[in-house]
């Protein structure tokens, strides 16, 4: 098996039959490869990035309907570059080639790809001069968003040019018959407004596709896997977090097996301003799913005394939360299957071929194997979005659908040093004061994350005539559509001023407030 579908993990929804058409995304390392295969799922068709050198084998088996070459950083002709098996264009797939995916099918097809030596960067106006199948329905000349060194001089014999611009002659070309598509451009970038228009004519003309990747349909074949794979008899577990993952996974999986789910909420005392009592009345209350509820506060704090390393940190309430789910867990032996809300993101960031472990994520193998469970993860093919969309549709609250990702370990990795009760504390109330204001503002929703840090520093301050030697807090607000790349948000200053305003006053023990405004990369999201 490659390492974007790990041994275990759940299988693609199309490697049954009444599956979901599928359209594989074939990453050469491109920067946009993860955002393809969104575009496509927006397009209601499922979609995987795989490598770029998955097995034709492999492919040819799980029957997709097309197949997507990927941008990627490099040059055709530098040495080592990637390349497809050419064996892939005798399967009978069709198959969209995109900026250097494009110019490797120019290349391996017979075309000439130039060595230009000029970069075409940014927003580019396309020239069509044949709309065909691919380009069906847009104007004459349309903005597209450009970022290449080398260029499609001729295409091969069989295709047809389709657009043009200033310095690529062969902007999209296409050989209709044998099912080949090109575009040296990003089709899916806002920066090409008609690129979504390029895509569906790939998937519903070229590929054939039916548009049934909705969030009712996942959610009845998500059911239909869970019993098929829990079986009639079996019990279930899960870690309960309180985020928007783990109650959608835990909703679906009770959906589909009812009472023999028990959810497993660890109260480590590193949530939000009353967060833990919210979760607790939610699932006894309204969602009526079996809960037990931990309280251990006190319990993490005395294994983080003295600790300042943030790996260290995440390990820590990592292992003892494991601890405390072993605990409980024990306590459940008839239990044989442990539920996760693994996302797909999740699976890429922590380590594939083509993304570089950043930091560890604990959905992803958090918990161990010895502990003798069978893996239930009904989220690890989807992305963020469609996770929302989905608990949007089982009627989730919206306090819960939009709740912004949270850490798991919490406020731990939020405060910049030691960890202790009245830092945590400290934290918890600037933190909230933070999340009304910006819900008060309309501004929660746009953003993907906003939250208070806490820096273990002190500096000097005037309140009331008198010198104060307190904590600074640290605003951080981002956009972002995956968060594997984010922008600092620009919030409003009079926002940010009655933040600031309320912080200070009503957190004694905060003098300072300052604003995050570096973007990822280079920086992180989170600053642990």
């Amino acid at each position: 098996m490659s390492e974007w579908a790990e041994p275990g993990s759940a299988a693609s929804p199309a490697e049954e039959d009444g599956g979901f058409d599928t359209v594989l995304v074939l990453d050469f390392g491109a920067q946009y490869g993860q955002l393809i295969a969104r575009r496509v799922r927006e397009c209601r068709v499922y979609s995987e990035l795989v490598p770029h050198d998955l097995p034709v084998e492999e492919i040819a088996a799980r029957r997709p309907k097309g197949l997507i070459f990927s941008g990627g950083p490099m040059s055709v002709y530098v040495d080592g570059a990637p390349r497809p098996d050419p064996r892939l264009y005798d399967l009978g797939i069709p198959i969209l080639g995109i900026c250097y995916g494009a110019q490797l099918m120019a290349l391996q097809l017979g075309g000439t790809v130039a060595k230009t030596g000029v970069r075409e960067f940014g927003k580019t106006t396309l020239r069509v001069t044949s709309n065909g199948l691919l380009l069906d329905g847009l104007a004459g000349e349309e903005q597209c968003w450009m970022s290449h060194g080398d260029a499609i001089a001729a295409a091969p014999e069989g295709f047809s040019t389709l657009a043009a611009t200033d310095r690529a002659p062969v902007a999209a070309m296409e050989d209709r018959e044998r099912g080949f598509y090109a575009v040296q451009f990003h089709p899916e970038v806002v920066h090409t407004p008609r690129g979504i228009d390029v895509l569906k004519n790939f998937l519903y003309e070229a590929c054939d596709c039916t548009p049934n990747w909705t969030p009712a349909s996942i959610i009845e074949e998500q059911v239909r896997r869970i019993r098929e794979q829990v079986g009639l008899t079996d019990k279930a577990i899960l870690g309960l977090s309180g985020g928007v993952d783990s109650t959608v996974a835990a909703v679906l999986v009770h959906k589909a097996i009812g009472e023999r789910l028990t959810c497993v909420f660890v109260d480590q005392g590193m949530m939000r301003w009353k967060e833990a009592e919210n979760v607790i009345e939610m699932f006894t209350r309204h969602l009526g799913i079996p809960l037990v509820a931990i309280d251990a506060k006190q319990r993490f704090l005395d294994k983080l005394v003295g600790v300042t390393d943030p790996e260290q940190k995440r390990k820590i309430i990592g292992e003892e939360f494991i601890r405390c789910f072993e605990e409980e867990a024990r306590k459940h032996s008839d239990a044989r299957f442990l539920v996760q809300g693994t996302l797909y993101s999740d699976v890429i960031e922590s380590g594939t071929r083509q993304a570089a472990k950043i930091k560890s994520h604990h959905n992803v193998g958090g918990l161990p194997e010895k502990m003798g469970f069978e893996l239930v993860e009904p989220l690890r093919l989807l992305f963020k979005d469609e996770v929302r969309a989905i608990g949007e549709e089982l009627g989730l609250p919206e306090r819960i659908v939009w709740r912004q990702p949270f850490p798991g370990p919490g406020l731990g990795i939020r405060i910049i040093g030691e960890i202790t009760a009245e830092r945590v504390d400290i934290l918890q109330r600037a933190d909230a004061i933070l999340q009304d204001e910006v819900k008060k503002a309309g501004l929660y929703r746009e953003l993907w994350q906003c939250f208070a840090i806490l820096p273990v520093i002190r500096s000097v301050g005037v309140q009331g005539d008198e010198r104060t030697y307190a904590y600074p807090i640290a605003i951080r607000a981002v956009t972002s559509d995956d968060a594997m790349t984010a922008d600092w948000a620009r919030l409003p200053y009079d926002l940010l001023e009655k933040v600031s305003s309320r912080i200070i006053n009503e957190v004694p023990e905060v003098n300072r407030v300052v604003y995050d405004i570096s973007s990822k990369p280079p920086s992180t999201i989170e600053w642990e």
